[in-house]
């Protein structure tokens, strides 16, 4: 695609922006409860728009050229990640779960399940900075170092005797098997000699031997070419894929090649766009900047002129936490500037006033809140409105500058995609002035006080400040103590390290962790069955509370605050590869707390605090950070089994709740806990502790169909082509996707492969595999489920499926008592 392409994409962005800002205000107002679910349906549509536009704008981000552009493109990227991250707070307190039905609004916006998928900006690997890098390649170096030390320990030396058994047995396995396989080809030629005798040997004479032959092989040439013409024929509407792949993998190198080319030009420009900022900058200075001085220098004169003369004294000089001399040209006549002394003398007349009516008014207030208080008991109303945005203003901003700077802008004066020399003394020019105006601000500061004494012959009057109302605590929170005020954090990183602490994440992706999207949500919520959610759902879970907000500064800045996230399913559903996914997405540093690996690691009596702190102190400097705790039940025991009373699994937690609460917006510290067992953990801490919690069922029929299919094709891609693989899908139920893969692993060997040409693959040889393994029965899913709708929002939502089944009820008895 051409530079034109990409701008025409922002553009058609942009329309699409248009409406959705203009939808935006009507979620402000609030709906009764009776509306929930048009309220939930717009919601839904919005949430759509957003993700279609982060789409784009990441696309075009990715890809445009002109750095002026890409800055702008930037912010809105920022700005409509953090939108998506809002509404899917909002989705989540309006349906009370953490997944949503969507595919009936898909359906009525024409879009595809492939539009539900959360895109993850492409710039969080690009765009890494070389301190991340750096901290990666010295983790691998420690590695390094470290490995041999551990093979060391591992191997274990082996006698003489034992090796020549160990070689012995081998080979007379080999002999064996070679034996089996020789007297197996004895028997069968035996048996067909056996057979030939008793039946005797059929003779054919000359033409009916050639009849047979004949018919033998137009038989084959016929299937032969049935099966090429439907091979042919399922090619053509896309169903199987095309076997000349190498047109197809030289369209894909070569766009491929063109989106590489597009980026090198991209660094190229905004070197030469860097430079050309502080030539532009020095440039204002020095020729603009004397004139900017010398005027402003006069119109505050005129000011402190014009002001005493209608005053009968010099005005006081606003102070640089207020603006300092800015607020006194915001297009204010002299006359305006004394109405405004004059209403300030008023002005503090009416608040003595106001604060005696203050008391007299709280005393009604709470004899009126008594009261409402009351009747809400009585007759609850419980309405729904979108909380306000703090992103929708970034975003009104970006779409302003488009229209007002890029929209009407042709690329022909610019067609090689520099900078835009105009635009840019426009943003330096406004710099410029900042910096003359508070240097200015201190030289007439010190002019008013001199004329004060000179005219007036009085001292500066000081400047009073606004008390602190006495009662009001202030909302900072106490800094955290620092336990290691001597050590460097390279040194720390180096020791959690070699601890065995911080640990090097697997290189997966999210787009690895394969599942299907659930079809039919909407009609099982109008049937009153709650729908479970499926691995697509887990999938774009985590990529919004756990990537998105990891990935970028402003979006985390931006996005409602998730210091942690709880994975509850069974063993073998994946939940340790989301952990190193969302670390492979973000660049970001793998923190284990694990109990099993916590133990033994700084003993003593403050041993948990100082490990709690030195985790939690690496992680604020080197973010983004993951902090995962496997197994987190145990953290979070009710009683303790015996067994593991000398592990002491428990003794973290009450310094890692407190290094959780400290967290501050600013921190990309992530904490990711997994657990198979949750029945064993207090409820009331672990729902305290995390703060979203995503249950993880079993693989549902349209995932263990995509997956079966996807990891086949990994293995080899001509090897799913004569497979059924919906009879594996409905064979594999109940069994999770850690089950699949390793079915799949012992069966696709590297020989079964090469045999694929001559013994195609069929779905009997996976059921021999899968018997062997215990699958996930319903009693142990259920027991998850029970305890999933234990905890808070689980409870919730139970409360109101409950609340709406009576009133279902209550109107069908209205109904009939009517008819009769």
């Amino acid at each position: 695609m051409s530079e034109g392409a990409y701008q025409r994409l922002w553009e058609a962005s942009h329309v699409t922006l248009e409406e959705v800002l203009e939808r935006e205000p009507s979620l402000l107002e609030p709906v009764p409860s009776r509306e929930r679910q048009s309220f939930q349906y717009r919601l839904s549509v919005l949430y759509l728009y957003y993700l279609g536009l982060l789409r784009r704008f990441d696309m075009a981000y990715d890809q445009m050229v002109q750095p002026q552009k890409r800055r702008l493109l930037r912010r809105l990227l920022d700005g409509v990640a953090g939108r998506v991250l809002e509404l899917k707070d909002e989705l989540v307190r309006v349906d009370l779960c953490e997944i949503h039905c969507l595919d009936r609004v898909l359906q009525d916006l024409k879009l595809t399940p492939a539009d539900l998928e959360v895109p993850i900006p492409r710039y969080f690997q690009l765009e890494q900075t070389s301190a991340m890098k750096a901290r990666q390649q010295m983790l691998a170096e420690i590695l390094a170092r470290l490995e041999p030390l551990i093979s060391q320990e591992n191997f274990r030396g082996m006698s003489r005797t034992e090796a020549l058994i160990l070689v012995q047995s081998a080979e007379r396995a080999r002999q064996g098997r070679l034996r089996a396989i020789f007297m197996r080809e004895i028997r069968k030629e035996e048996e067909r000699d056996r057979k030939n005798r008793e039946d005797g040997r059929q003779k054919f004479s000359q033409d009916q031997g050639a009849i047979v032959i004949q018919k033998v092989w137009k038989g084959y040439l016929q299937r032969k070419r049935f099966e090429q013409d439907r091979r042919a024929e399922m090619e053509f509407i896309g169903m199987l894929p095309s076997p000349n792949q190498t047109a197809h993998l030289n369209i894909l190198t070569q766009a491929f090649l063109g989106e590489e080319s597009r980026r090198i030009l991209q660094v190229e420009k905004e070197e030469e766009f860097q430079n050309a900022i502080g030539k532009t900058h020095d440039s204002l200075t020095e020729i603009e900047g004397p004139d900017m001085k010398e005027k402003m220098k006069d119109q505050i004169r005129q000011w402190f002129i014009e002001c005493h003369a209608l005053t009968g004294r010099f005005p006081d000089y606003p102070d640089e936490a207020s603006g300092g001399s800015y607020l006194i040209f915001a297009d204010k006549t002299p006359e305006q500037v004394r109405q405004e002394l004059e209403t300030q003398v008023q002005e503090n007349k009416k608040k003595e006033q106001e604060k005696n009516r203050e008391k007299e008014r709280e005393t009604k207030e709470k004899k009126k809140k008594k009261t409402k208080d009351e009747k809400a008991r009585k007759e609850p109303e419980v309405t729904f409105k979108v909380l306000p945005s703090k992103v929708i203003p970034v975003i009104n901003a970006g779409h302003e500058e488009f229209t007002s700077v890029w929209k009407c802008r042709s690329d022909s004066k610019h067609p090689s995609q520099n900078f835009d020399s105009e635009t840019l003394r426009e943003e330096k020019r406004k710099e410029v002035e900042l910096e003359i105006r508070a240097q200015v601000d201190e030289l007439m500061r010190q002019e008013l006080k001199n004329l004060r004494l000179a005219v007036d012959k009085e001292e500066g009057r000081p400047l009073k400040f606004p008390k602190k109302k006495a009662g009001k605590k202030s909302g900072k929170k106490r800094k955290e103590k620092d336990l290691t005020p001597d050590r460097t954090v390279d040194s720390l990183f180096e020791e959690l390290v070699v601890i065995g602490l911080i640990k090097k994440c697997m290189l997966v992706t999210l787009s690895d962790y394969i599942g299907d999207c659930l079809y039919l949500g909407s009609t099982l919520t109008l049937a009153n069955k709650m729908p479970m959610p499926s691995l697509f759902d887990i999938r774009q879970n985590m990529a919004l509370y756990g990537v998105l907000r990891l990935g970028s500064h402003d979006i985390h800045s931006m996005a409602p605050h998730v210091r942690s996230v709880l994975l509850v399913g069974p063993s073998g559903m994946g939940k340790k590869m989301l952990v190193h996914a969302v670390c492979t997405e973000t660049g970001a540093n793998l923190f284990d707390l694990s109990p099993d690996n916590v133990m033994g690691k700084y003993p003593g009596k403050n041993g948990a605090q100082l490990l709690v702190h030195i985790v939690f102190k690496v992680a604020r400097v080197l973010q983004p950070s993951v902090i995962w705790i496997g197994n987190t039940e145990k953290t979070f025991y009710k009683k303790v089994p015996k067994e593991e009373r000398p592990m002491d699994p428990k003794r973290i937690k009450k310094d890692l709740m407190k290094a959780a609460r400290l967290l501050s917006p600013g921190d990309r510290v992530m904490l990711i806990g997994t657990t198979d067992c949750p029945q064993l953990a207090e409820m009331k801490g672990l729902c305290r502790f995390y703060e979203r919690i995503l249950f993880i069922p079993r693989p549902d029929y349209a995932s263990r169909y995509v997956l079966w299919k996807r990891m086949i094709e990994k293995r080899g891609p001509q090897a799913a082509q004569s497979l059924d693989i919906s009879a594996l899908a409905r064979v594999s139920d109940g069994y999770t996707t850690g089950h699949i893969l390793q079915v799949i692993q012992s069966v696709l060997t590297e020989r079964r492969l090469l045999q694929l040409s001559k013994r195609p693959l069929v779905a009997s040889e996976f059921v021999g595999h899968l018997a062997r393994l215990d699958p996930i029965y319903r009693e142990e899913e259920e027991s998850l489920k029970d305890w999933y709708f234990k905890t808070p929002l689980g409870r919730k939502n139970i409360k109101f499926s409950k609340d709406q089944q009576e009133a279902e009820e209550t109107r069908l008895a209205k109904e009939k008592k009517k008819k009769k």
